[in-house]
């Protein structure tokens, strides 16, 4: 799912070009995404909708409905475990 309207990054940014991981607890696709960056060597923010729901309503306000959602301002959100789009973001 790509999306062509403009994304706003949620508060909570560390840094510009910032990779963020959305996840929650007991989430297959989140833990698949999250162990496929790491084995890659990419560095990541997780952002746990679990631990800090502050996220989930920014989440929704932007239309997403499922989680990992894993953003870059230099990407289109991925949405859900994506290897073929995550190879974007290996250097």
């Amino acid at each position: 799912m790509f999306y062509t309207r403009n994304i706003k990054f949620i508060k909570g940014m560390t840094e510009m070009n910032s990779i963020v991981v959305y996840s929650k607890n007991n989430c297959m696709q989140c833990k698949m995404t999250k162990k496929y960056l790491k084995e890659h060597n990419v560095n990541f923010v997780e952002r746990n909708i679990n631990d800090q729901p502050e996220y989930l309503d920014d989440l929704k306000a932007q239309g997403f409905q499922s989680v990992p959602i894993v953003m870059n301002e230099n990407i289109n959100p991925i949405v859900g475990f994506r290897p073929d789009s995550l190879k974007e973001l290996i250097d």
